[in-house]
């Protein structure tokens, strides 16, 4: 890369974020314990994929990075929060980073190319970060328009989205606990579930939503087709653009950035873009852009 590095644990942010993908890591592996399992810890996990994954998809995503789709400042705040339990950053610096992509997308000022590596790609622009992700700068520059609402003012400073964060897993630990108890469980019975909703509630379901969403930006750009003929090496893959609720139709995605709608063919399933129409439909949104023009068709 041509951009200087910064190692891991180079500065306190970027020691406590390091440090907080591992231990996230290491959570989720608690998974495999049986003391750790129960069948409403697993039912939150998929509640909560669904939860997280819509929210940096339509919030964070086509609603504030793009502005395919419009919305009041209390709906677009609430997709905003939502977006946060993602544990992917606030929304100012999320956007910040996916701008600067679209703008240095596949060369050697895009924070997250594969053309520097896959593990680079997926994780590694996380770990070891270059000058192309200083928060501060890349915020200033591709998010001024988030940074006039002090709202994400508020989510930015001093890591505030973090509490949020935080939260929900006091929130996910205590609901299991007091559960339990009206169940009429022992105060034994009450950790075993608060904990077990907390492993798989909120950290397997984390880490499962972060390698989905890291594979839009690595597998996304690697391996697929193209139907559009993009400056870039965007592709489409069905597998991602599953997994992700149709964010992994990637190169639909470059050659119409946009718009609102990523599965264009009538088999690229996008979840993202039927829970948009739900939510225009019953007044919450409306949508400005659903892809109606595009890039080139590939050759």
């Amino acid at each position: 890369m041509a951009t200087a590095l910064i190692p891991p644990f180079a500065t306190p942010g970027r020691a406590f974020l390091v440090t907080a993908i591992l231990g996230y890591h290491l959570v989720a592996l608690l998974a495999v314990v049986p003391y750790f399992f129960s069948w409403a810890g697993v039912g939150l996990a998929v509640a909560g994929y669904a939860v997280a994954l819509l929210g940096i998809n339509i919030g964070y995503h086509r609603l504030l990075a793009h502005k395919g789709i419009a919305c009041s400042k209390r709906v677009e705040h609430g997709l905003a929060v939502l977006g946060v339990l993602a544990a992917q950053f606030g929304p100012a610096y999320w956007v910040a980073i996916h701008r600067r992509h679209h703008h240095h997308v596949d060369d050697e000022s895009d924070p997250h190319s594969p053309r520097t590596g896959m593990l680079w790609a997926h994780m590694g622009w996380l770990l070891a970060a270059s000058d192309n992700t200083d928060p501060e700068a890349i915020t200033r520059r591709y998010a001024k328009d988030l940074l006039r609402d002090p709202f994400y003012v508020r989510l930015e400073a001093n890591g505030g989205w973090i509490w949020i964060v935080v939260a929900s897993w006091v929130a996910v630990f205590a609901a299991g606990a007091v559960a339990a108890l009206i169940a009429g469980g022992t105060a034994a019975d009450a950790v075993q579930l608060g904990l077990s909703l907390a492993v798989w509630g909120i950290a397997v379901r984390t880490v499962w939503v972060w390698h989905v969403t890291w594979s839009v930006n690595s597998v996304s750009h690697v391996w697929g087709y193209r139907s559009h003929d993009t400056p870039d090496d965007s592709r489409n893959n069905p597998i991602v653009g599953i997994l992700a609720f149709g964010e992994g139709w990637h190169n639909n995605h470059h050659a119409a950035p946009r718009s609102a709608r990523h599965g264009r063919r009538w088999w690229e399933l996008d979840l993202t873009w039927l829970a948009i129409k739900a939510l225009a439909w019953i007044g919450l949104v409306t949508i400005l852009d659903a892809g109606d023009r595009t890039a080139s068709p590939a050759g």
